[in-house]
């Protein structure tokens, strides 16, 4: 921008021109306070007037001036000559402006120091870093309330990992678990490992976590020494309980041994069965059952008697228990025998099942060896074979309930399906039990062609048995003979010791 003085009339007038000494003092003077400004340089004092700041640089005149371009200066206010670079400018406006000249312009103006000698000048960098530092400091300030932050996060977690521990502890140890309420059967597999048991436990209620039931096991060394079977417990136990119950021995249950000798029928093992002091009726409870249907067998329609079906053996019931829990192992017993028994050559036959447990039960009774019973089977067989009447006195001393006596002649006569002297066939039901070696027989009878036995007259225990009915006739006067020698009494064995 170029510079226009005017002049008293108002006219323009040229600018007057500085010197080189003049130019050459402005520019230092200007370079001065520029590195007062940036800090670089020597600060004034008030002994030194503080550089004055430079006006813009001013173009050079040319040589030769052209008359059509002259060098035009900005119009000289009184603001303008009366304040340098430098002062004040806000000063009063009706102050009066002095007239700049080549005079006033070429003299230094002092100016007094604003700052204490030994405080640095502030120049933008300064106050920068003066900020920034305040910024620092406050931020250094608020450190405490951060460290007071973390000490809570801290406590937070601190009594996170104390809950979580305590949780953990009374999960696994329970001080404040009850004894269980209510009843649940636990069954336990063999060869179970702690954490199976503890699922199975969970499953069924009886614990509340098989994860913590494993662990307690394990902690307290009992995790190898827990049995299998069949359990009785509570719902909801504590770990420690269960553990108990399946690591101590069960105590020994007093048990009574009831023997039913082969052969017996109903009538006659019920007296064993009352003395053994079982609850409840034997008769009354064998009369018919829910879990043995005879018809399954082969029995007449309406047979529901389990005459022949409960298997003869000495069993182990615990005491006071019912005689339902005898029958029970009875039938058991004998389902697991008829197995064993080869039916083949009975159906050949057509016999039942039903039919070979009726001979096996008269064989029972009339075998006086084991070497006769499949030769008394035999007999029943060629007697079924030919339409005789089997004539087994056994079968009507089981109508009569009389084993022991000797039969008179009317008892022989006695009109009853039993008396295998009138009626052809079998009887109606098995006369008793049976044993394996007599179903075996009843099954697969000897190979031979007697019709008839009759008890060896020496009383020895023996069986003569014959083809005819002539050396039956005769067997038969030599045993009744030996009764009569001993007064009505059957023979005793004379080669006994």
């Amino acid at each position: 921008m170029t510079l226009i003085r005017r002049g008293p009339g108002g006219g323009e007038e040229p600018p007057p021109q500085r010197s080189d000494e003049e130019r050459e003092r402005a520019r230092a003077e200007r370079e001065a306070r520029r590195a007062a400004r940036e800090g670089r340089g020597p600060q004034p004092t008030g002994d030194v007037p503080a550089p004055i700041p430079d006006p813009p640089p001013e173009p050079e005149p040319a040589e030769n001036p052209s008359p059509a371009t002259p060098d035009v200066y900005p119009p000289v206010t009184p603001d303008r000559l009366s304040h340098l670079p430098g002062e004040d400018l806000a000063a009063a406006p009706d102050d009066p402006a002095p007239v700049a000249t080549a005079a006033t312009m070429s003299q230094e103006p002092v100016i007094p120091a604003t700052e204490p000698p030994d405080e640095p000048a502030v120049g933008p960098r300064t106050a920068r870093r003066e900020e920034a530092g305040g910024i620092l400091a406050g931020a250094t300030a608020r450190k405490p309330p951060r460290r007071r932050k973390r000490r809570w996060i801290g406590l937070a977690l601190l009594v996170v990992l104390v809950g979580a521990l305590a949780w953990f502890a009374i999960s696994l140890w329970q001080p404040f678990h009850g004894s269980g309420h209510g009843r649940v059967v636990v069954e336990i597999p063999p060869n179970s490992s702690s954490r199976k048991i503890g699922n199975i436990l969970e499953h069924n209620g009886a614990v509340a976590s098989g994860f913590f039931f494993a662990l307690r096991a394990r902690l307290s060394g009992k995790s190898g020494k827990m049995r299998p079977g069949r359990y009785v417990m509570q719902q909801d136990m504590s770990y420690s309980a269960a553990i108990n119950v399946l690591t101590t021995p069960p105590k020994a249950a007093k048990v009574v041994n009831v023997s039913l000798p082969e052969g017996l029928s109903i009538r006659e093992a019920g007296p064993l069965v009352k003395s053994a002091g079982l609850k409840g009726s034997y008769l009354d409870d064998t009369a018919r059952s829910s879990e043995l249907q005879p018809k399954y067998y082969g029995a007449p329609h309406g047979t529901h008697s389990l005459e022949g079906f409960l298997f003869p053996a000495t069993y182990q019931i615990k005491a006071g228990a019912s005689v339902k829990s005898l029958i029970h192992k009875q039938i058991v017993a004998f389902r697991r025998n008829l197995k064993q028994v080869d039916m083949s050559y009975a159906r050949s036959k057509h016999l039942t099942a039903y039919d070979v447990l009726t001979i096996a039960s008269m064989v029972e009774r009339e075998s006086a060896s084991p070497g006769d019973r499949k030769k008394i089977a035999a007999v029943i067989y060629n007697r079924l074979h030919d339409h005789m009447p089997l004539g087994v006195d056994a079968t009507l001393r089981f109508a009569l309930h009389d084993w022991d006596k000797p039969l008179t002649v009317s008892q022989l006569r006695t009109d009853t399906p039993y008396n295998t002297r009138v009626h052809l066939g079998l009887p109606p039901t098995p006369i008793g039990s049976p044993g394996l070696a007599a179903m075996q027989a009843a099954a697969h009878p000897a190979h031979v062609g007697y019709l008839y036995y009759v008890a060896n007259p020496d009383g020895c225990g023996g069986t003569v048995f014959s083809s005819t009915d002539a050396k039956f006739e005769r067997d038969a006067r030599r045993y009744r003979a030996a009764v009569a020698a001993n007064h009505g009494h059957v023979p005793s064995c004379k080669h006994k010791k």
